[in-house]
């Protein structure tokens, strides 16, 4: 038997669409398949345990996304204004606008928590106080800056949400575009 060719990375990206379309008890192996081109024996030539690693695979490639583009930008010395703006970019291009859904939301439902729950607490753990952080160097106490930090994430995954719902990328443009007066100002 001929073993696949197509590079992992491009299968875990057609796999994150699956996903996003579709949550991860609603990606079942056919359109998994489907999305990838690949039969089952050549997804489980990639991911031996199933399923759950094509998902394991997908939160790895958002957390690589997450540690290249917005940990190096949220830990430089640019100001806070900077490093918002900065945010605002990564976002807007990670989420093509608004357009597409956050895996943290699909992989923290039904089945899924379950499996990922843990890892989707730790990560949105780990983003609040990156943010919390930036929202400190602008000048606000402790408490403040955290409050900030969790009505930032509330407000661009709330966006998220509502521009899927309404069809309509407006609502996450006006987060992305409000984001330096959450955590900042």
């Amino acid at each position: 038997m001929a073993r696949p060719t197509t590079p992992r990375e491009e299968i875990v990206d057609k796999l994150a669409d699956v996903f996003r379309r579709h949550g991860y008890d609603g990606a079942s192996l056919k359109l998994l398949s489907d999305a990838t081109g690949l039969g089952r024996s050549s997804l489980y030539h990639y991911f031996p345990n199933g399923k759950e690693d094509m998902a394991l695979a997908v939160l790895a490639g958002a957390e690589q996304w997450m540690a290249q583009e917005v940990a190096p930008l949220l830990q430089s010395d640019a100001s806070p204004q900077e490093k918002v703006r900065g945010l605002v970019g990564a976002l807007d291009r990670f989420y093509l606008g608004g357009k597409r859904s956050c895996l943290l939301e699909l992989f923290a439902i039904g089945d899924a928590r379950t499996a990922f729950g843990a890892r989707v607490a730790e990560r949105l753990a780990n983003l609040r106080t990156a943010l919390a952080g930036v929202a400190r160097e602008a000048g606000h106490p402790p408490e403040e800056a955290l409050r900030r930090a969790e009505d930032a994430l509330i407000a661009i995954h709330g966006g998220l949400v509502v521009s899927r719902g309404l069809g309509d990328t407006a609502p996450f443009r006006r987060v992305l575009d409000r984001l330096d007066r959450t955590l900042i100002l």
